[in-house]
């Protein structure tokens, strides 16, 4: 069933139904072209020979002689009866009596017998007569009477006649010829339009076989010109608009895998909205910023896909045409929320948005702000208190000598105290400019350690607290400044000495890996709480908030270590748990 719904079988049926439609209106008006044109060429045969027959009768004047060449005159199938007068016939002596019309047949009719009586010419189609024994051929006839005058002056008639059987078998022969010729034009005619709607549709077929293939995505299929013709003009601007579609799907491929590169290279993250502010495209920050949106989302009982703060911008961008801008605080971070409206022609599509994130850009002005303050702070007291004394001698309230030089030694104190945290201050933004030197030598790492470790013996012995070192008993020097490492250490060592209660234990271990040296300094002290933890590392972190002179530093020594520590490729770290004591423990690369 197929073929029938194809372009062949719709060819190949309107071919052979016109045809065969244009055959059978001419075989009907050539069948009644051709019945017509038998009687006819019968009847004028007739005549003719009848008035033959006349014309050699009136002019021989023997009768014998006259009808014996009439006898001569007619052929099979025409029969003659020659009428002498109304009751005088003559009929050739080769007539059989089956064939012989019979004289009340032609009396009878007053078509016929008017021959005599006008002395007219006469056409008729007659029965033969019923009584008589003629052959079933004869049933019908077509008679032609022809007037004449005999030689005695009586008026005779020449009847001719033929019976219609003959004319409709030449008739039905005709018939069949024209229905066989039909017949073989038909099926010639299918043979053709089969052939022909096939080298019309076979290139179609490859075309529509190539435009499959186009629609896979297979660019490279091209359809072959096989004819010089409208099909294969046709051909010809397949190919060309196969090709420039692969320039383009290739142009637009490109431009797509820069675009994704873009988006997917870009720090910020970029959400293209259609207009009912469903998502359409994202890139990987973008993503990520969803995903802590569906976590607070199933937390908190958000509603939507998109941040509440991001879907009222988008509408406020739709419908001011503008662009729309908000801040949002999520899971710790803050976001930066840029909503432009996307325009197709005249109309608003869609919204592009740029969620950027500017937590880190937050944490540096908080930072910067805490420095200040810190530092005001940190200046402010021994400023304060040098400023005191100092009047105190200006003032003479210091009566004795000793009240002085106490006096004195507090503002030398306090000015050496801000000596130091403008040296470290100094130090620190060298490192972090990268600006730091280092004076690397081999040194026996686990001697090194031994020899830091005991230096403060003297004020763990004070505090009740049990300082060791254990070392893994490797001999494998390392590459260090040994200053800057010590620095490190000592930090480390203070602080845990500083933060562990009387008969407390610090501990300094050192271990062996792969790939580095492991260096931990462990305290049972109070431990330091979870909130603090990622900022220990920080400028001006200090455990005691109070920040009671003498009982704490200048909260960068964490500060100035990690910096050291980086610089020797290493990396340092803390582990704490509130009342369970602490772990800072770095790694230094055991080739650097």
């Amino acid at each position: 069933m197929k073929i029938w719904r194809s372009v062949v079988g719709k060819l190949w049926i309107t071919i052979l139904l016109l045809v065969s439609f244009v055959l059978a209106f001419l075989t009907i008006l050539m069948l009644e072209f051709f019945e017509n044109y038998h009687i006819t060429q019968v009847e004028q045969q007739l005549e003719n020979t009848a008035e033959k027959i006349a014309v050699v009768i009136e002019d021989h004047e023997n009768k014998e002689t006259g009808l014996g060449v009439a006898w001569e005159l007619v052929d099979e199938p025409a029969h003659v009866m020659i009428a002498e007068n109304v009751s005088t016939y003559h009929y050739s002596p080769l007539e059989t009596d089956e064939a012989k019309i019979s004289k009340e047949t032609i009396t009878g009719d007053p078509r016929l017998s008017a021959v005599f009586d006008s002395r007219q010419k006469v056409k008729a189609e007659i029965p033969v007569d019923e009584g008589s024994s003629t052959d079933s051929r004869y049933e019908n006839s077509f008679i032609v009477g022809v007037p004449f005058e005999m030689n005695n002056g009586e008026s005779g008639a020449v009847f001719i006649y033929q019976s219609l059987e003959v004319m409709r078998e030449t008739t039905e022969q005709t018939t069949k010829l024209l229905l066989a010729a039909a017949g073989i034009a038909i099926v010639l005619t299918t043979i053709f339009a089969f052939f022909l709607s096939t080298r019309v549709t076979a290139p179609l077929r490859k075309m529509r076989e190539a435009a499959t293939e186009l629609s896979q995505g297979h660019f490279d299929m091209k359809v072959p010109i096989l004819t010089n013709d409208e099909i294969g003009a046709l051909a010809t601007s397949f190919n060309k608009m196969a090709y420039h579609l692969k320039g383009n799907i290739h142009a637009l491929n490109q431009e797509k895998e820069q675009l994704s590169s873009i988006l997917s290279s870009m720090a910020d993250g970029v959400i293209t909205l259609d207009q009912n502010a469903n998502v359409l495209i994202t890139n990987p920050p973008a993503r990520q910023f969803l995903h802590n949106w569906k976590f607070e989302k199933k937390a908190h009982g958000h509603v939507g896909d998109v941040p509440l703060l991001l879907n009222n911008l988008f509408k406020e961008a739709v419908k001011t045409e503008t662009e729309q801008e908000g801040e949002l605080t999520m899971q710790g971070r803050s976001y930066v929320i840029i909503v432009s409206p996307l325009y197709n022609g005249e109309s608003v599509r869609g919204a592009v948005t740029v969620v950027r994130d500017m937590t880190e850009e937050r944490r540096l002005d908080k930072l910067r702000e805490d420095f200040i303050a810190n530092v005001s702070h940190e200046l402010r007291t021994p400023i304060s208190m040098m400023q005191g004394y100092s009047e105190a001698i200006v003032d003479d309230i210091a009566a004795t000598e000793e009240e002085k030089r106490e006096i004195a030694q507090i503002i030398h104190e306090e000015s050496m105290r801000m000596g130091r945290l403008v040296n470290e201050l100094l130090d620190l933004a060298r490192m972090q400019a990268g600006h730091i030197t280092l004076n690397k030598e081999e040194v026996d790492i686990e001697q090194f350690l031994i020899r830091v470790t005991n230096k403060f013996q003297g004020i763990a012995k004070e505090k009740h607290i049990q300082l060791m070192a254990e070392t893994s008993h490797s001999e494998m020097p390392v590459s260090i400044d040994e200053d800057r490492i010590e620095q490190v250490l000592t930090n480390l060592i203070d602080n845990a000495l500083r933060h562990t209660p009387n008969h407390g234990c610090v501990t300094v271990v050192h271990k062996l890996k792969d790939q580095f040296h492991l260096i931990r300094v462990e305290d049972s002290g109070a431990g330091i709480p979870e909130e603090d933890l990622p900022f220990v590392f920080e400028r001006f972190y200090k455990a005691d908030k109070a920040r009671t002179r003498g009982q704490s530093g200048t909260g960068l020594g964490l500060s100035i270590a990690k910096n050291i520590v980086h610089a020797h490729g290493g990396t340092i770290k803390v582990q704490s748990h509130l009342g369970h004591g602490t772990v800072f423990f770095f790694t230094i690369p055991r080739h650097t």
